[in-house]
Parts: C-alpha cells; sequence; structure tokens
C-alpha cells in the first residue's frame, strides 16, 4: 500500500517537476521567431487558425506558448494525464482524445474550445505516429471549422533526443538557442482532396523544421 501510495505521489509531482524544468529551460534560452507576419496577417484579418507541429518538439511549445489561449489534442493514455496536467500548469487548455480513441468526443471538444474563443493546436502525427505522417484529424477539423492551418515548429540547439522512441522526441536543455518557425497558412476547402492537402502540410512541416534545424546549428 505504501508503495503504490508512493508510485500515487511521485507521478503526480511529475507534472510541476516538468513545469519547473521548462520554466528553467525558457528562462536560460536564447528564442528567435520567424515568419511573425504569417500570424499578424491572419489576426489583422480577425481570423482564426489551427496551430499544426510534429509531435516530437512539442515540449518548448508548453514555455513559448504560456497563457496563450490554445486548446491542444492530448490522447487518453497514463502518458497523457501527465502531458495534459502539466499543460494545464502551464494555462494551455488540453482536449482529450485521438484519431484512435475518443475521436468523437475529441472533435466535439475541440470545436467547443474554437468557440469558446481558443485557438486550436494539434500535433498530426500524434499520439503513436507513424513519426512525422500527417493523419486526417486537423484537417477535417480545418474544413469543418473553416480554419487555415498554421504550420508552426521550433529547434534547440541543446537537447536530448530519445532515439528509441516512435518519434524521436527531444527534451530542450538549458543556456542554449531556439528559432520558433511559422509558415504560410494552409487553406482546407469543402471540396479540397485531403491527401493532396496532408502532403502540402507534411512538406511545409518538414521544411520548416529542416530550416530552423540549421539555424540553430549555425
Amino acid at each position: 500500500m505504501n508503495r503504490v501510495r508512493f508510485g500515487d505521489l511521485l507521478r503526480g509531482l511529475i507534472p510541476y517537476l516538468g513545469y519547473a524544468y521548462i520554466s528553467l529551460v525558457g528562462a536560460t534560452t536564447r528564442v528567435s521567431v520567424r515568419g511573425r507576419a504569417h500570424l499578424q496577417g491572419l489576426r489583422e484579418k480577425n481570423q482564426r487558425f489551427v496551430y499544426a507541429f510534429w509531435h516530437e518538439r512539442q515540449v518548448f511549445f508548453t514555455y513559448s506558448h504560456r497563457g496563450a489561449g490554445i486548446s491542444v489534442l492530448v490522447s487518453r493514455s497514463r502518458d497523457g494525464d501527465l502531458i495534459a496536467r502539466a499543460m494545464e500548469i502551464s494555462r494551455i487548455h488540453a482536449v482529450r482524445g485521438s484519431s484512435s480513441r475518443g475521436a468523437s468526443a475529441a472533435l466535439l471538444a475541440m470545436i467547443a474550445s474554437h468557440e469558446s474563443g481558443r485557438q486550436l493546436g494539434i500535433t498530426p502525427d500524434g499520439p503513436k505516429g507513424p513519426r512525422r505522417a500527417v493523419k486526417p484529424g486537423v484537417l477535417y477539423i480545418a474544413q469543418k471549422l473553416g480554419l487555415p492551418i498554421v504550420p508552426i515548429t521550433n529547434a534547440v540547439s541543446r537537447k536530448l533526443v530519445f532515439k528509441k522512441s516512435w518519434d524521436r522526441f527531444q527534451l530542450p536543455l538549458p543556456f542554449g538557442r531556439a528559432v520558433i518557425a511559422v509558415g504560410e497558412p494552409i487553406s482546407v476547402g469543402p471540396a479540397d482532396d485531403l491527401a493532396a492537402k496532408a502532403a502540402e502540410l507534411k512538406e511545409a512541416l518538414d521544411r520548416l523544421t529542416d530550416e530552423a534545424d540549421r539555424e540553430v546549428r549555425a
């Protein structure tokens, strides 16, 4: 019983430890942003949108987008429980569900988040991959709500890469440089071919990510 309680206590502390750690990373990292004009153009037209970013790069965004009024889709797994709690502490709203578990409920919750005024965020290859493969969820939501998709990525100069994880997950380290790169919005019209739009989004995210990686290595 004591072991169970200790395990529960430790698990409960993990989101707070994660928050403290990424706060340290953010405070000691020099950040530059590329592509702000893409966001500014949408905001000037009072146009909301859906952020799309690769699953492997999600950690640094929990610092850079704190309190930004965003709802992000998070899986209904035990790991997802920890991620959702860490996001809550970071003032980022978590919508629970994925393409395999709770998809319909997640879609309705994302629509409700949009209607409440929040921006939306989705990792199109999450929660289980394949790595950097765009699943249809983000495209369907964008098409359903009439929202453009904004590809966004980040790259950090100091990091741990978990090479055995399906997405080669990145954990930023303190005292480095970071680049946040925003791409051109991608529209998804009612008659658009979603497979073609998935290929367009993948190409944009891969290109942005490669460019950001090269910049932090320079």
